[in-house]
């Protein structure tokens, strides 16, 4: 007997951006910049420390902080070089092209380039929330209310905005995950290989609202 993939998955679905728990839990992901520390001055350094500390005493919730490092994906990029190299009417360009391209592609063989992304993780649950009985429930989840969902994101949103501008503060840009790009980040995380290649399936068009 086969068991469905989504029976060990802890969510149900994910709605406007945000991921709904099996437990009434929510979630959203916010995809945050980088900085080189290393380059900054001792001065930069004491001042971005002093600002991320003020940063994570001011919550007063809980959030995760993930990074995920994978292999740096330049799929399109060799394909482009690939294109111009047959393209190419000089002989000696061709050439010095082709070589270029043996070259990166040996590289990422090595998997000696690492892309690292950073997401904070912000949470909510309905349960913090007093709801009325009896509402509209949510399409395919059977213990949460429209009402409660669409109080419960209001305030998520909050801690969302209260996170960014942290973040901002720290210098780090952030910017929330829609429908898609959280799809293709859980779809990524248990695709690891093909991800790195630069492969995705394709998503039907309302996923992405």
């Amino acid at each position: 007997m086969q068991i469905p993939t989504q029976n060990f998955l802890e969510f149900d679905q994910i709605r406007n951006g945000v991921i709904i728990l099996k437990n009434k839990g929510l979630r959203m992901i916010l995809m945050v910049s980088s900085l080189n520390f290393a380059l900054k001055s001792e001065e930069e350094q004491n001042a971005i420390i002093y600002q991320f500390q003020n940063f994570l005493n001011s919550l007063d919730f809980s959030c995760q902080i993930l990074v995920q490092s994978r292999q740096l994906n330049i799929t399109g990029y060799l394909d482009n070089l690939k294109k111009i190299e047959e393209g190419e009417t000089n002989e000696l360009l061709q050439i010095q092209i082709g070589e270029y391209r043996k070259f990166i592609n040996q590289i990422m063989t090595g998997g000696s380039v690492m892309q690292k992304t950073f997401y904070v993780i912000v949470p909510f649950s309905v349960t913090e929330i007093r709801t009325t009985q009896g509402k509209k429930k949510l399409p395919g989840i059977s213990n949460i209310t429209e009402e409660a969902f669409q109080r419960a994101k209001t305030q998520l949103l909050q801690r969302v905005e209260f996170a960014s501008l942290g973040l901002r503060a720290c210098g780090l840009k952030s910017v929330p995950l829609n429908n898609l790009e959280l799809i293709e980040l859980f779809w990524a995380l248990y695709h690891q290989s093909e991800a790195e290649q630069g492969y995705y399936p394709e998503f039907p068009p309302e996923l992405s609202r």
